[in-house]
């Protein structure tokens, strides 16, 4: 998710930009995560007493615009790996800076991932009997990373992901486009908070609607680690890598959509001053008869 390029700070040195602004993702993806992950750690070791399924589309979305708020004038509110590939691939931010957002998008998501294994220690293990697994009728991996629904083949899970990423990238173009019907000034989190919620209740069941290649990976390697080992990227057929190539191809294949049927049938710059004008021409022009109007008829 990402905010408009011109609000993020530069470094005083000629063409270089500062280390402020990147790193700024890094407590930007870290609020998102904590409140995301935590929403799914309350459903899952509560075993429903403390929330279902709307809560962690309530926690993901509300994180989400929580993060925004926090770090959007600062780092451009970048969370999400395949926006920010997305803004790259259509010059709205340059390449070099590609991987480190990347990487403090990462270190975020891991960050945020030992914090609620932290908080939920406890719970998890009296969940689970101090048994980590990744599947089964007492899984605890999925409170990190999302694992595909046992119906679901890759390709299906692969489409699933490219879909729900390409309506995100589509209505996050569409938000930001001060030549369309954009969100209004200082709203921007809530409603791509809201964005994000709208795809949870109608596009999440079939895997968890990663949707972000940095929200899944970081937080899967944090569960290799912590104890789950390496069947987080052996379970689903080997599913880890969906959500971090699908989704890389679904925030292409959304921005493109509103670039070619969107985008580029907005009227020219010369034309839009023209409508403008034209409408206030309009709005003035009662105006202009009542003052030509004599004061001395009732009217």
């Amino acid at each position: 998710f990402i905010l408009h390029q011109k609000n993020i700070k530069l470094d005083k040195s000629e063409g270089e930009c500062a280390l402020v602004p990147p790193m700024g993702c890094v407590h930007v993806v870290f609020i998102f995560k904590v409140f995301g992950l935590g929403s799914v750690a309350q459903v899952v070791t509560g075993r429903g007493a403390f929330g279902e399924y709307l809560s962690v589309n309530l926690g993901f979305g509300l994180g989400v615009a929580m993060g925004m708020h926090i770090g959007g004038r600062v780092s451009g509110a970048h969370m999400n790996a395949a926006v920010s590939f997305s803004m790259c691939l259509f010059g709205r931010l340059g390449w070099r800076m590609l991987p480190v957002y990347i990487l403090c998008q990462l270190i975020g998501s891991f960050l945020a991932a030992g914090t609620i294994y932290s908080l939920y220690y406890d719970a998890i293990y009296h969940y689970c009997g101090g048994n980590l697994t990744v599947s089964g009728p007492k899984a605890t991996a999925g409170i990190f990373a999302t694992y595909p629904a046992p119906y679901l083949s890759l390709p299906a899970g692969f489409l699933d992901q490219v879909i729900g990423t390409a309506m995100l990238l589509l209505c996050l173009m569409a938000l930001s486009d001060q030549r369309n019907q954009p969100a209004p000034s200082g709203s921007e989190p809530i409603a791509v908070g809201l964005l994000v919620l709208l795809i949870g209740v109608s596009l999440g069941s079939n895997s968890g609607y990663a949707i972000n290649p940095s929200r899944d990976l970081g937080p899967r390697i944090f569960t290799a680690i912590a104890g789950w080992g390496p069947e987080v990227f052996r379970a689903g057929n080997g599913w880890w890598w969906v959500p971090v190539l699908a989704p890389m191809v679904g925030g292409v294949t959304g921005a493109s959509i509103y670039k070619v049927f969107v985008e580029l049938h907005h009227p020219s710059p010369c034309e839009h001053r023209r409508e403008i004008e034209d409408e206030a021409e309009e709005e003035a022009a009662p105006l202009d008869m009542q003052k030509n109007l004599s004061p001395e008829v009732c009217v």
